[in-house]
């Protein structure tokens, strides 16, 4: 890999062990100014490890070579890599919260007259930087004021400001809606004009071919390879991500629904939701699609009893029943992997027995004493039958991929013989190979007679899992999309009328009160 004129970073060799593990095993890479470059591979292929080692994270242990415009450096921190032009935008906002926009961008070299700070020029000079970029944001806004979107937003102005040369995306669109993601891109667009070099990673592969220029594939810590994004299709990529030709993501077998597991009738809760009423019948897929702040993960939390409602009646199996808190859920089969599994579905700080048997301990349990021979029986049982990749069930959930988690919240649930698993976004942040592993076991759940609700923003998922699709907005439910229709017709007509529902518009073609779904 020879040195380019207009290469920012170029990576020769690069090897990174820890005790027993090889992470980078002989990588390269390589950043041209102005392009967009995505770094893409499995759960455990290397990607952060690479990144961390160019951040500076490990210091200078690791082997290998790294020129920065041309030069070999040796980066022994994060304060070296960021003065030579490198910043990293995480999922986790680093700024500080507590403050204006205009005093994180100018932290630590806030502009003075004389001997008071210059507000003014602060909040103007932020201001024609977020202005430039096409951000709107007031720059005098307390940054905890703003949205998740707006947050990262700003962070990418102010590494504009710092004129970083490389600027790392990690999952940037997580958590964003897709007109957040629009903007989104069309930021990354200005940023490529300004020369600045960007490497996007990111596990949604339709991203990719819309914002990056180039893609380099890693596999078990190895160099795989890379394409011009125009030479190449998501097929060929996914491909040489898993090592073998991978069918179509969401094909799984549908079991014939049976009775009646759950019904839920009127459920209003103020503010929140407003006469919401559906049922999931055995051996279901349920899907409930919304965007931000439609309410559907809201609801679903008052069904789980983790929030109030103000009326309504819920029914399991023919009975009303009052779930007032999570742990009457539980007791009744009811498991809920939430949205964030981070920190409301694992206790991170703790091994993966602890984590499997965390709503179990009452039945392996007498008074104070837990049945340390059943609780190891149980985390290996379902380690092998859930396929969590790790060395040992002693292992610190914060140390396994976000697919091994998500694993792991549903072994949980599993083994405290839940009859309905409510999902909200099971695959955010996870890979396409642990993506299919997750829709396998959502189909193996059904086959075994259980109910599963699937809340998901990304249509393609949740249209082709459910077998029914119920639409939300702002509270409310704007229809439902037949499992006939999921099965008969075309996914991008369903795509259409299940967003102009989601957003509260009216499809004239389905009369003047029809949101486009039946």
């Amino acid at each position: 890999m020879e040195q380019k004129e207009n290469q920012i970073v170029r990576m020769k060799g690069i090897t990174k062990k820890f005790p027993g593990v090889t992470a980078l095993s002989n990588v390269d890479f390589e950043l041209e100014k102005g392009t967009v470059h995505a770094l893409i591979g499995e759960n455990g292929a290397g990607k952060s490890t690479l990144i961390k080692t160019l951040m500076g994270v490990y210091g200078d242990q690791y082997e290998g070579q790294i020129f920065i415009d041309g030069e070999e450096v040796k980066i022994t921190g994060p304060i070296q890599a960021r003065e030579l032009g490198m910043l990293a935008i995480y999922q986790d906002i680093t700024l500080a919260g507590h403050l204006t926009v205009g005093e994180n961008f100018f932290l630590g070299s806030l502009q003075k007259k004389g001997v008071l700070i210059d507000w003014n020029r602060v909040y103007r000079e932020t201001g024609e930087i977020l202005e430039d970029l096409g951000i709107q944001v007031n720059p005098r806004s307390i940054l905890n004021d703003l949205t998740v979107a707006q947050q990262e937003m700003v962070s990418i102005a102010k590494a504009v400001k710092e004129q970083a040369k490389v600027v790392i995306f990690d999952e940037p669109t997580a958590l964003l809606t897709d007109e957040d993601t629009k903007i989104l891109f069309s930021i990354i667009g200005k940023m490529k004009e300004k020369g600045i070099g960007i490497i996007y990673i990111s596990h949604r592969m339709e991203e990719l071919f819309e914002v990056c220029d180039k893609a380099t594939v890693l596999k078990d810590g190895e160099y795989v390879g890379t394409k011009q994004i125009s030479e190449t299709t998501e097929e060929e990529l996914v491909s040489l991500m898993v090592g073998r030709e991978v069918t179509d993501m969401y094909q799984i077998e549908h079991v014939k629904p049976g009775e009646e597991v759950l019904r839920v009738e009127g459920i209003t809760k103020k503010g929140v939701c407003e006469n919401i009423s559906f049922k999931l019948h055995k051996g279901e897929i349920l899907g409930l699609f919304g965007l931000v702040g439609s309410g559907r993960t809201e609801t679903i939390r008052t069904l789980f009893g983790a929030e109030r409602f103000d009326s309504g009646t819920v029914y399991m199996e023919g009975e009303k029943v009052e779930i007032k808190s999570p742990r009457d859920a539980i007791a009744r089969g009811i498991g809920f992997l939430p949205e964030n599994r981070r920190e409301q579905g694992l206790c991170l700080a703790l091994d993966i027995t602890t984590n499997i048997n965390l709503a179990t301990y009452d039945a392996i349990s007498k008074g104070i004493h837990i049945n340390i021979r059943k609780e190891k029986e149980i985390a290996e049982q379902y380690k092998d039958k859930i396929k969590i990749k790790t060395p040992s069930i002693q292992q610190k959930i914060r140390n396994l991929s976000g697919g091994n988690q998500q694993k792991v919240v549903i072994s949980k649930w599993l083994c405290r013989n839940s009859k309905i698993f409510i999902f909200d976004e099971p695959t955010v942040g996870i890979d396409v190979l642990a993506k299919r592993e997750i829709y396998r076991l959502l189909e193996e759940l059904v086959k075994q007679g259980n109910s599963i609700i699937l809340i998901s923003s990304y249509l393609p998922e949740v249209l082709g899992l459910a077998d029914r699709l119920i639409i939300f907005h702002e509270g409310k439910t704007m229809g439902e999309i037949s499992s006939e229709e999921l099965r008969k017709c075309e996914h991008n007509d369903l795509e259409t009328r299940a967003i102009l529902a989601a957003s509260g518009i009216k499809n004239d073609s389905k009369g003047e009160e029809g949101y486009g779904i039946g």
